[in-house]
């Protein structure tokens, strides 16, 4: 039987409790995505110890409240209880995960969904402490950094991956194998756009436009999508982005950050070098409220052929008096419980992502004396990939 992981979870905020620094989230990640998989893989015997840190230990009373009431009380069986650092009566603790940190042990994972500019200090400390690490993208902001990561993950053996839960979506898995397999000949073009509503910039008004922006934030999904589908058969060449502004830095949100930024990359095949692609990545967080809570779509035009995929529109909507129309997609989470009250989302590639890493884990732990390496490749999004 596989060995039961302990897990800390570093970073309060939506992506993992579905609490922002407004109140409790009004996208369509209510309840937050990491702490739920954790909670339902413990369920299911994969998860053992949950620890969460944060830098304001007076939040974990309201995130309890909102875990047991909006989890514990709507999924028959799901334990929500997990250790907290820092201590629920500190305001403001930085390094408060060094601290959750230090109570874990060798070959323990870690997840990182914190501001991007504090991934590389905390990845590392995870690192050098022999601790499995998956950090939300991007996982840092400099190739030097990142080659820092590569290298500190090769001396530790540990895993340190990137979470671009798009990898597991079952349509964008069947356009990357479309696209990887060369079926649709060289690559000449491709254009993505993702939007989320100008709401976000109140929810992330502490590190919009000073750790990082929308582009970092919104755009490394598709550029991820695209460098995985195009590896080892372009590679890109020459990179500028261009950025509008009007909106952020106008009231009511008055933040200073763009709030479109559109990168054009030139891409150049590795076997013919006179055979060259153009793509545009466009990320967005000043769109209108609409359907979904984020646009998602892109095209790729090979030299045989091209295919479209619009991600928010998959055939199926709702309306109700209280929500109005809305266009969802239980592809990512399935928060609604099956016939017997048991959380029903396992199959969402928003959890497949995570269950993905704690499986790698499980699976390193039971081969201790081996090298990771490139055990791990078309598993997860490894870190050193990105450098090849």
């Amino acid at each position: 039987m596989a060995k039961k992981m302990n897990v800390l979870m570093v970073g309060t905020g939506e992506y993992t409790t579905g609490i922002t620094e407004v109140g409790a989230s009004g996208s369509d990640k209510k309840i937050g995505v990491v702490a739920l998989v954790m909670f339902d893989l413990r369920r299911r015997g994969k998860v053992e110890r949950l620890v969460m840190a944060g830098t304001n230990g007076t939040k974990f009373a309201s995130i309890r409240a909102h875990f047991e009431s909006n989890i514990g009380g709507v999924y028959r069986d799901m334990d929500t209880s997990f250790e907290s650092f820092p201590a629920d009566d500190v305001a403001r603790d930085v390094h408060a995960y060094k601290a959750a940190m230090d109570t874990m042990t060798r070959g323990d994972l870690c997840t990182i969904f914190t501001p991007d500019d504090t991934h590389m200090d905390i990845a590392m400390y995870a690192i050098e402490r022999g601790i499995h690490v998956l950090i939300t993208k991007p996982p840092v902001k400099t190739l030097q950094q990142h080659l820092e990561l590569v290298e500190a993950a090769r001396a530790h053996n540990v895993i340190v991956a990137v979470e671009v839960h798009k990898r597991w979506d079952p349509i964008y898995r069947d356009a990357w194998q479309r696209i990887h397999s060369g079926a649709l000949g060289r690559f000449s073009f491709f254009a993505s756009y993702m939007s989320q509503p100008k709401t976000q910039l109140h929810t992330f008004k502490r590190w919009a436009g000073k750790s990082s922006d929308i582009s970092y934030y919104l755009n490394s999904h598709h550029v991820d999508f695209h460098c995985w589908a195009l590896e080892g058969r372009a590679r890109p060449v020459m990179v500028t982005a261009m950025g509008s502004t009007g909106i952020a830095n106008s009231a009511p949100f008055n933040v200073d950050a763009e709030d479109v930024i559109t990168l054009m990359v030139k891409w150049q095949d590795v076997t013919d070098e006179t055979c060259v692609g153009t793509a545009l990545y466009t990320a967005s967080w000043s769109a209108p409220k609409s359907d979904v809570h984020s646009q998602q779509r892109f095209h790729f035009v090979g030299s045989e052929g091209e295919v479209t995929v619009d991600q928010a529109h998959r055939g199926y909507s709702t309306a109700t008096d209280t929500a109005g129309y809305a266009s969802v997609n239980p592809l990512f989470m399935k928060y609604t419980p099956d016939a017997d009250g048991f959380f029903d989302g396992a199959s969402g590639y928003g959890y497949r992502s995570f269950e993905a890493f704690v499986d790698a884990a499980a699976e390193i732990a039971s081969q201790p004396h081996l090298a990771i390496g490139r055990r791990l490749d078309g598993k997860l999004a490894m870190a050193h990939a990105a450098t090849t």
